[in-house]
């Protein structure tokens, strides 16, 4: 065959109409693989994509959100009380807030001239010689000066450096943990809007009077009360609050909104989840710290304390999800299910042309070709002889 026939029998072939053409085949196993995917089928939507999933409503994913957080509490540090000045940071804030748990501060340091720390690569040295070349160590406390001096009042000695003295590593106090900080309480405050269905929520039922004073979150009892303690977060994200004390942490407190507005706005009532967000113990970047320092002046010289803060930082992050029943959504889905459907018949007919014994037989009977020039239907006269009567009995071929 040329190309040029080729290319015709293509394009009339092109033309052509598929009908399906319904075919009882009478086989027990190919009937049960038939109902068994059509089952498959039919479950998966109803009860996924229709019941689980709504495909019926109309939904929003994105809602506007605003987190507002505050931190309360009071703790006895050896002699000194602690309160949230001291150990929030910030005092009040958006979805981020952090409070102190452990704290090592190195005090009374100044600009000066000190020996650098023997951990630092290249800091030891035995004469002046060893200490040139390098002026600044990124890895370091400061700038080096060039001179080899004992390590404050130990024998060895290091490298002279500029910077705030003494450094940490050598002079930091480690002070007790606050264990006391498990009852500090977090209040969260939360309003959410779902602009597509017009609908303005908040964790908190207005007009409560002295509610929120004295009541602390409980999912059963208290769900509109967003204030949690510091224990309670810390048992829900599985972790032990002694250890937290140490090594601090990040733990997310998650915020979700799943609204069926088909009923009451009023009954859209969000659930909080709490999760260790950073790197697990055991490893060097594990838990929580940061530093900060309080400046002072003394015989007009300026002086600082370093403190190095551990502590547990909570992430607010808010999730949002509104559906409402809506026609386009529900008729797509509904076409793409019954649409999907007919995978059954496909199935069936693979298997039934492909391994079923006679397939050739099958498929005989599965596939006729119908053309304009097929030869027309004979039809044949037939005559009925009446004697006497209309009636007949056609099985015995003799009059009533």
């Amino acid at each position: 065959m040329g190309l040029r026939e080729f290319v015709k029998t293509f394009f009339l072939g092109f033309w052509d109409y598929e009908t399906p053409k319904v075919m009882v085949v009478k086989n027990r196993t190919l009937g049960i693989i038939y109902r068994s995917v059509y089952l498959l089928v039919t479950t998966y939507f109803i009860w996924y994509v229709f019941i689980s999933q709504k495909a019926y409503q109309e939904s929003e994913t994105r809602p506007e959100s605003s987190v507002y957080t505050r931190m309360k509490g009071t703790a006895l540090l050896g002699d000194t009380m602690q309160d949230m000045v001291e150990y929030v940071r910030p005092t009040e804030g958006g979805d981020v807030i952090s409070t102190i748990l452990r704290r090592e501060v190195t005090y009374n340091q100044r600009q000066g001239v000190c020996a650098e720390h023997y951990s630092v690569p290249h800091a030891n040295c035995t004469s002046d010689l060893d200490c040139t070349g390098i002026e600044v160590s990124f890895e370091g406390h400061g700038q080096r000066t060039g001179r080899c001096i004992p390590y404050y009042n130990y024998t060895f000695k290091t490298c002279e450096i500029r910077t705030w003295c003494p450094i940490e590593e050598f002079a930091a106090v480690r002070e007790p943990a606050l264990e006391e900080a498990i009852n500090f309480t977090v209040y969260i405050k939360n309003t959410i809007h779902f602009p597509k269905f017009k609908v303005l929520r908040g964790n908190i039922k207005p007009k409560r009077g002295k509610y929120l004073s004295r009541c602390t979150y409980n999912e059963e009892t208290d769900p509109y009360c967003p204030i949690f303690r510091l224990g309670y977060i810390a048992e829900q994200a599985r972790e032990n609050f002694s250890e937290l004390c140490q090594t601090g942490g990040v733990i997310g407190v998650f915020i979700n909104w799943n609204c069926d507005f088909d009923m009451d706005p009023s009954k859209c009532i969000p659930t909080y989840s709490f999760r260790r967000l950073d790197v697990r113990k055991n490893l060097p970047s594990s838990g929580y710290n940061y530093r900060f320092a309080k400046y002072y002046s003394r015989n007009d010289k300026e002086f600082r304390t370093l403190i190095k803060a551990y502590g547990i930082r909570l992430d607010v992050i808010v999730h949002g999800h509104a559906g409402k029943f809506s026609i386009i959504p529900t008729i797509i889905n509904m076409v793409t299910a019954m649409t999907s459907v007919g995978i059954c018949s496909l199935i069936c007919d693979w298997i039934l042309l492909t391994f079923i014994d006679k397939n050739e037989v099958y498929s005989e009977k599965k596939f006729d070709e119908v053309s304009e020039e097929s030869p027309p239907v004979t039809l044949t006269d037939i005559t009925l002889t009446s004697y006497g009567s209309i009636h007949s009995d056609l099985s015995e071929g003799v009059a009533l």
